[in-house]
């Protein structure tokens, strides 16, 4: 049985979307933007492909594969 306190304890890929997210509110703040997707090098940012990367790695804890778009 899981208790509340280890559903409140982030792993390390939790930690480091938190800080890709950090990273890109920031960056979205600069260019007074909503979304990512309203930028014109929405496809070659290395912030976003590195977010995005976070993401999967978050949703898979590490366990391989790739994220291709």
């Amino acid at each position: 049985m899981v208790s509340n306190q280890d559903t409140n304890i982030k792993d390390q890929w939790q930690l480091a979307l938190d800080d890709e997210l950090v990273k890109i509110k920031a960056c979205q703040e600069k260019e007074v933007l909503n979304s990512c997707m309203q930028c014109a090098k929405v496809l070659e940012c290395e912030l976003r492909k590195t977010y995005v990367k976070a993401v999967y790695s978050s949703m898979n804890k590490g366990s391989g594969g790739g994220f291709e778009f």
